[in-house]
């Protein structure tokens, strides 16, 4: 017997809902230290929102027991018939393809999943883990791979360039681009469908593929710590409105439809998230997305962001290469893994 089988052979699996989150909390002290020194990412609010819900013991997961010392977990989270996996960790684990605890873990959840009566379809996006980790655990399960790159910017080695303002794009009608406002909820859940229902990414994250799902993930990535801190100072929309005043296209002039969106979270002193940036389909390829990713950058700096991170799947081809023309550079690359029951028959 290896020494890695006898280590696994020493682990006890249990269900989570044994374990409070004074139990699960050094463990989750040491998974934000390992969020912050790799993807530059302060994890303890995130961890902070999920110490409740183990304290509520209605999580699904397990916990990986070693010489009676928790040495890692895994949990998901049911959404009808869905089940998205949250989180698995180890100690000493993700930095590698190389896991044991993790993959046992997995496949414990994976099982357990999969017998859950209704549940059709199972999504995970493990951004700590580097592409291949995991994945002997959810190719057992059917699960496709979808590999996705973590990029980065940093905005002293690539600070931001002064781009044009947003241009009339036809006789009589201007773009005016203005800072996110609560009001611009549902014009900005509309855009996300618009663009995304038959994108590739629909493929890994389903919300995209209805309204309610696109308002939905909107929600989340506003009132929720899990992509970082919402932050409305450097979230912009560009909205297409009829220029009756013959003011600035930058001035606010209300109504209108939402053409282009970025928001971002704030994930570490001094360090963005971009949650979210798309373009309608008619204004592609017009400079839009540049000029909000270089709006965002210019603001950012302005307030202390020394660096703006992003997740992009690699097989879009064109967002990866405007996102490296601007100076993100790939730090990390993982996988989204999804299993659908309905795309088999």
């Amino acid at each position: 017997m290896s020494s890695a089988q006898s280590r696994l052979s020493q682990l006890e699996i249990l269900d989570l809902r044994h374990f409070s989150g004074a139990q699960l909390r050094p463990l989750l002290r040491d998974e934000a230290e390992r969020w912050q020194r790799r993807l530059h990412w302060d994890y303890t609010q995130a961890s902070g929102m999920l110490l409740d819900y183990l304290d509520s013991r209605i999580l699904p997961g397990y916990v990986a027991l070693r010489a009676g010392q928790i040495a890692g977990y895994a949990f998901c989270v049911c959404e009808g018939a869905k089940a998205v996996i949250g989180d698995v960790y180890a100690v000493g684990e993700t930095e590698s393809t190389v896991n044991p605890i993790c993959e046992t873990l997995m496949d414990h959840l994976l099982e357990m999943v999969g017998a859950m009566p209704g549940v059709e379809r199972v999504e995970s996006q493990l951004l700590m883990f580097p592409d291949g980790a995991l994945g002997e655990a959810f190719q057992r399960h059917g699960f496709k791979a979808y590999p996705r790159c973590f990029m980065l910017r940093d905005l002293q080695t690539h600070p931001p360039r002064m781009e044009r303002d947003p241009v009339e794009l036809r006789p009589g009608r201007s773009l005016v681009l203005e800072g996110w406002r609560p009001e611009f909820y549902d014009g900005a859940a509309q855009l996300i469908h618009r663009c995304y229902a038959d994108h590739m990414d629909a493929g890994i994250n389903d919300q995209y593929r209805t309204l309610q799902g696109a308002q939905r993930f909107l929600h989340n990535i506003i009132r929720f710590p899990g992509c970082g801190v919402f932050d409305p100072e450097n979230s912009w929309v560009v909205r297409e409105t009829q220029d009756r005043s013959g003011a600035s296209p930058l001035a606010a002039v209300r109504g209108g439809s939402i053409e282009a969106v970025l928001l971002s979270s704030r994930v570490c002193a001094g360090v963005n998230h971009i949650t979210q940036i798309c373009v309608a389909p008619p204004l592609r390829g017009q400079g839009l997305g540049r000029m909000l990713l270089e709006h965002s950058a210019r603001e950012g700096a302005r307030r202390g962001v020394r660096e703006l991170s992003l997740t992009v799947t690699e097989a879009n081809v064109n967002a990866r290469e405007l996102y490296e023309r601007d100076g993100f550079q790939t730090l990390h690359r993982f996988e989204a893994m999804v299993f659908d029951s309905s795309a088999r028959h």
